[in-house]
């Protein structure tokens, strides 16, 4: 009898070595949480584009493909911006354009490459470009 509960203990040790493993190796293989942070947005932008109010909020998002290596002032490719403007809320996703960081859904594009005065435009058939000036609070 004092065998086959030496068998069994060691059985059973072994046995909770191998799930323990597993459970390390499947913690290492699942993806970082994105941190609430991630999400949080930057303070928000004021801009005055063809003569109206526009307010601009950056955030950073989720990281689609981390191996896409253009990271330019602080975005990686899952950061978006979240324009209002004449009652509209436009969620622009960042490009993967090389230089500046721009934002686009196809029909509208940010571009803050001279903060003071970004590209902000619209393709409806043709390409209708919106003044832009910063609004200092």
């Amino acid at each position: 009898m004092g065998r086959s509960y030496g068998v069994r203990l060691v059985g059973a040790l072994l046995g909770l070595q191998l799930l323990l493993g597993a459970l390390f190796l499947g913690a290492l293989l699942l993806p970082a949480p994105v941190s609430a942070a991630a999400w949080a947005p930057q303070p928000a932008d004021l801009y005055r584009c063809d003569g109206d109010l526009l307010e601009v909020r950056a955030f950073d998002g989720p990281v689609d493909a981390e191996a896409i290596p253009n990271r330019s002032a602080g975005t990686s490719p899952g950061a978006f911006v979240v324009l209002q403007w004449h009652g509209l809320s436009l969620q622009l996703p960042r490009t993967n354009n090389a230089g500046a960081p721009s934002y686009t859904d196809g029909r509208w594009w940010w571009s803050p490459v001279d903060v003071d005065h970004p590209e902000f435009r619209q393709r409806r058939g043709t390409v209708q470009s919106f003044s832009c000036e910063r609004q200092i609070p």
